[in-house]
């Protein structure tokens, strides 16, 4: 059986698949509490994301207990490269050159990330020296 692409997740649905993968499978309760640690967020509204979530099969909930407890329906990486093929596509045309040229054109990029990233591109020609 094929797996399907992972659905898109809105921001606040994101916030809420960080604090699942950080912390693993977890109550509704519990993701409230972290994310009012950042901006308040009734309890309700954190419910009904999930619920939401739920049904965009983003994450997967056990109801053998009286609270029901969430997991992350997708891996963090997955839901990454989604989201970065579906950025890439529609900021930069497809180009992962231009992609990376505006990042590292609009920050200020350590010695050591550079180095990292001339250490990838190595791997990636098959050039590892």
């Amino acid at each position: 059986m094929k797996k399907t692409k992972s659905p898109k997740p809105t921001e606040a649905e994101l916030e809420i698949l960080h604090i699942l993968w950080e912390n693993g499978p977890s109550t509704v309760r519990f993701i409230n509490d972290v994310l009012n640690k950042k901006k308040a967020v009734g309890y309700t509204t954190t419910l009904k994301i999930m619920q939401i979530m739920s049904e965009k099969n983003l994450v997967t909930r056990d109801e053998e207990n009286r609270s029901h407890i969430y997991s992350a329906a997708y891996k963090e990486d997955e839901t990454q490269k989604v989201l970065l093929d579906k950025f890439l596509e529609s900021a930069f045309g497809g180009s992962a050159s231009k992609l990376v040229m505006q990042a590292l054109g609009n920050r200020k990029t350590s010695k050591r990330e550079i180095e990292e990233i001339r250490e990838f591109l190595d791997k990636i020609e098959g050039g590892v020296k």
